[in-house]
């Protein structure tokens, strides 16, 4: 992959594990704190008011950019395994399930509202789904036929980073329902690439 593809946050992550690659940090070990800040996070948007959102906001942001801390220090370090590699996935794909739970039961628990609670169920069902299809694709077609849509040095879930503005501007429960909206429509897109490559093989 040339250096200009590589999405800006996975290069923020290789600079910021790569004091810790002559370390004995296992890439695991990363693994394990994206996950601990995915429930931490999961939980405080769950339970807590404005002030616990605020702070939700930012450990899922953390979550999310540890998750790519991972696989740049088992490249730099020689630790690449297959056990870490769906590791990864799975971790990546709970802490999403976690997140829209956690906000549908909160958006519940707030207004009452039993949609925002299915709709978050679903859409957090939505992500392991996601990966079990794009592992499948992987299994069949090669790694290559994994698409990512992404420009401009962003990936599309690259937009899971604006929860923290947005949450801290007051809209935490109109990202929800975009995000929510565009988890179930990428679940969608996933299965027709799915279709479409299994019709063309």
């Amino acid at each position: 992959m040339a250096e200009m593809k590589i999405p800006y946050d996975q290069r923020c992550a290789r600079a910021c594990i790569r004091p810790f690659a002559g370390t004995a940090l296992h890439p695991n070990i990363v693994t394990g704190i994206s996950l601990a800040l995915g429930i931490a996070s999961g939980l405080s948007f769950a339970a807590g008011g404005p002030g616990m959102q605020h702070i939700a906001a930012l450990m899922f942001m953390l979550a999310v950019f540890v998750d790519h801390m991972d696989g740049e220090l088992a490249r730099m370090t020689g630790k690449v395994s297959r056990v870490g590699y769906y590791l990864d996935y799975l971790v990546g794909s709970l802490n999403y399930t976690i997140l829209f739970s956690a906000i549908g039961l909160g958006i519940y628990q707030w207004n009452g509202s039993e949609i925002a609670l299915w709709i978050g169920l679903v859409a957090g069902l939505s992500n392991p789904i996601i990966v079990a299809l794009r592992l499948l694709m992987e299994r069949r077609f090669g790694s290559q036929a994994v698409e990512h849509p992404s420009g401009g040095g962003f990936e599309l879930e690259d937009f899971i980073y604006l929860i923290g503005p947005v949450t801290w501007l007051g809209g935490l429960e109109y990202f929800f329902w975009l995000y929510a909206t565009g988890t179930l429509g990428y679940l969608l897109w996933t299965m027709l690439t799915l279709l479409r490559k299994s019709s063309n093989a």
